[in-house]
């Protein structure tokens, strides 16, 4: 299994935004695990309060209707595996994923998750042939629009959780720093979550979008 090539993309805590992601030309099989960020409709087979099954979800789809993202439309596994040439991943729970699609992936993200104390034990992964593992820091959490509902009076990010992003994001990064050079190779690519979610935020022209204050 070690001469397989594998991308796997995790997102731990935060956004997985990446905006143009090369992968491997040879690379045959793409495996996602997160959160809401990344989940692509496990939570529609599971019991939970986490759910993206209901409007507006999905608006921005062809058939307008929810397909159990946490997204108006597609989420990054779905532009990485356009971009990889191969059709999206399938939730590990989707009934339609048979032997023949697992060659593609899969995605086992599901909403609702946190980060857990053996969390660091997926780092051990590309043992298991994975040539490129991308780890996403977290977001700006205080720009969460649940969190503006409850901390914030004037519409600005809470400045507490920003603070809270800024410490955990650059001790990421190091460790990822650290795991490549133990490695001797580029295996694990850190994704600024919180600097390019912040530029949709403050520069939501530049991606064809418009906010309006009343």
């Amino acid at each position: 299994m070690a001469s397989s090539r594998v991308l796997l993309a995790y997102s731990l805590v935060g956004l997985l935004a990446l905006g143009a992601l090369a992968a491997p030309a040879a690379a045959r099989a793409f495996f996602v695990f997160g959160d809401s960020l990344v989940d692509n409709g496990n939570n529609n087979y599971l019991v939970t309060t986490a759910r993206a099954d209901s409007p507006p979800y999905g608006i921005d789809t062809p058939s307008h209707r929810p397909t159990g993202r946490f997204s108006n439309g597609l989420n990054i596994p779905d532009i990485i595996s356009e971009q990889m040439g191969s059709e999206p991943t399938l939730p590990y729970l989707n009934p339609e994923l048979d032997g023949e699609r697992l060659l593609v992936g899969a995605n086992f993200a599901s909403a609702g998750i946190g980060i857990l104390n053996d969390t660091g034990v997926q780092f051990t992964l590309h043992e298991l042939g994975a040539q490129r593992i991308l780890v996403t820091g977290t977001g700006p959490l205080g720009c969460v629009p649940g969190e503006l509902a409850t901390r914030s009076r004037d519409g600005n990010c809470d400045p507490e959780l920003q603070r809270a992003a800024a410490m955990f994001n650059p001790q990421l990064v190091q460790i990822i720093n650290e795991l490549n050079s133990e490695i001797g190779s580029p295996i694990f690519i850190a994704a600024n979550a919180f600097g390019m979610h912040m530029d949709f935020i403050t520069s939501p022209e530049t991606y064809g979008t418009y906010l309006i204050y009343n």
